[in-house]
């Protein structure tokens, strides 16, 4: 679990924890009820609001856990394309290599063949070129 999710989820327990402290201390729901009493034209709403309620907090679970199990599959992706990625650039450091190691040994076969070619004596002009003096 990433850093930013424990204080997430340390956060909502915490304000769960006040929440339940406070109407604990405070009697919010008897101060609802009181309310609803004085005002019985309103408690026709309660069920409806609950109802409401009730639907949103399943449907944000259900659309959390939807993106949740989306993410891990396109994290699984990324995570799979990345060392493609890196194969790739092995290989292609290796080949790299390979050629590289591959050009110097044919100049020094070709400087040594000039060399000996070459009678003593004789200037050269450029890297491969025989020129007579």
């Amino acid at each position: 679990m990433t850093t930013n999710a424990r204080k997430d989820l340390l956060f909502l327990f915490f304000f769960a924890f006040l929440v339940f402290i406070l109407s604990y201390y405070f009697d919010i729901f008897i101060f609802i009820v009181r309310f609803l009493e004085r005002h019985p034209r309103h408690i026709i709403y309660v069920d409806e609001v609950v109802m409401t309620l009730l639907s949103i907090s399943i449907g944000f679970a259900v659309y959390s856990w939807r993106r949740w199990i989306e993410l891990k599959k396109e994290t699984g992706e990324r995570i799979r394309l990345q060392e493609e990625l890196l194969k790739v650039a092995e290989t292609r450091a290796e080949a790299e290599s390979i050629i590289c190691k591959q050009l110097h040994v044919e100049i020094e076969q070709r400087k040594q063949g000039e060399r000996n070619i070459l009678p003593r004596g004789t200037k050269t002009k450029g890297p491969f070129r025989r020129h007579p003096s």
